[in-house]
């Protein structure tokens, strides 16, 4: 066993909450050197409470004795009366703060102070009870903002509930166990097809598929599917378990054409399409480091279709396009697209200077003869002809 040591703190957002009294607490997603995710919840004041004593441990490092060695990052200190708009704006700060102390020399990126204050305490897995006034408001960090400000919040979030449709068994403490009939908030959809979240008396990460929404058994916010099609390289090989599945070796690229919320996505390699889990997808040029660790720490979530046991309160099931459709409309979409990127034939200069570069006109028929106008007239004209000769 190695030394125990955090890798990286992502801040996920805050709560309002109003038990015993209103008070804002900050959520940080603590990832840990055995590949293991934690969400801890840590209060302002006691943030700064541990800055001052880390200050006191590393006298050099906080610029005590001299200023122009100072390394261990500034953080203002709590005010008198902390509302939202306050909570808000700490948001920036907190991921500088704590950004900038990951970076310094494991002596102090690795100290027992720091593993000590984000390590896991019951009350992270105790939630707060329910106000009868007030429930607890989540306000989480924006992941779609355009200037990547982590001040911009979408909150207050309304969670949305999921029904659990079979029992899970979890097989890492960063998961989630559930039973038939359990009704989860989710607080966060992973592109993976692991979703994290909580009951009133724990949390974790729960795969998307054991899952159904309570008012119909479609999933509204999955997208539409793009035949154009994104493309990604495969950082995993994966042998088809399914007649429906895709079979792809490491390092192969191909086109993603519907980005299905469950963690398992429709995938073209030429003509063919097929699910592949989306976990052991990258985009060209990313760093495949993480998502490598990911797949490590929890693998690919099961599809819903090989759940022993599953029972909806729906009385229709889920739709869902099947294999031949996707073909379909693929080979569609590609022999448009190359029919409208195959070249006019191009006319010889001759051609281009008869015409001059105009619209062509349309041919003037020749002129009939005589005896033709004669053969084709009525009787009447004939003999109006014939008087006059």
């Amino acid at each position: 066993m190695g030394d125990t040591f955090i890798r990286h703190i992502a801040l996920l957002g805050f709560e309002k909450r109003f038990v015993p009294s209103q008070h804002y607490v900050y959520m940080f997603l603590v990832k840990w050197q055995d590949l293991s995710e934690k969400v801890v919840y840590r209060g302002f004041p006691e943030i700064y409470e541990f800055h001052k004593q880390l200050k006191e441990m590393f006298p050099i490092e906080a610029g005590d004795i001299n200023a122009e060695n100072r390394i261990i990052p500034h953080l203002p200190a709590p005010r008198w009366f902390d509302g939202q708009r306050v909570a808000e704006s700490r948001q920036g700060t907190l991921t500088e703060y704590f950004g900038a102390l990951m970076s310094l020399p494991v002596k102090i990126s690795r100290c027992p102070h720091l593993l000590d204050f984000f390590k896991v305490r019951p009350d992270d897995l105790k939630l707060p009870t329910d106000n009868q006034v007030k429930k607890p408001e989540t306000y989480l960090v924006s992941k779609d903002s355009k200037n990547n400000s982590v001040t911009d919040i979408t909150g207050p979030i309304i969670l949305q509930t999921y029904r659990a449709i079979a029992d899970f068994e979890k097989t890492s403490g960063s998961q989630m166990a559930l039973a038939t009939g359990d009704v989860v908030d989710v607080v966060e959809k992973s592109e993976s097809g692991w979703w994290f979240c909580q009951t009133k008396t724990k949390r974790g990460w729960v795969p998307a598929s054991y899952l159904e929404p309570l008012d119909s058994p479609d999933e509204a916010e999955d997208p539409e599917p793009n035949y154009e099609g994104e493309p990604y390289v495969t950082i995993k090989a994966y042998t088809a378990q399914m007649e429906d599945e895709v079979s792809l070796q490491e390092g192969e690229t191909i086109d993603v054409i519907h980005k299905l919320l469950d963690g398992w996505w429709v995938v073209r390699k030429g003509d063919i399409t097929g699910y592949f889990p989306s976990m052991y997808l990258q985009k060209s040029g990313q760093d495949a480091a993480q998502a490598q660790r990911q797949i490590k720490s929890r693998g690919a979530p099961p599809r819903r279709s090989s759940i022993r046991n599953a029972h909806s309160i729906h009385q229709r099931s889920r739709k869902r396009l099947s294999q031949d459709t996707y073909r379909r409309n693929s080979v569609r979409f590609l022999q448009q697209r190359r029919r409208q990127a195959r070249p006019e034939p191009q006319r010889s200069a001759r051609e281009q200077a008869q015409t001059g570069g105009a619209k062509p006109q349309p041919a003037v028929p020749p002129r009939p003869s005589a005896d033709l106008i004669l053969h084709r007239c009525s009787e009447s004209t004939k003999r109006k002809l014939s008087s006059a000769v």
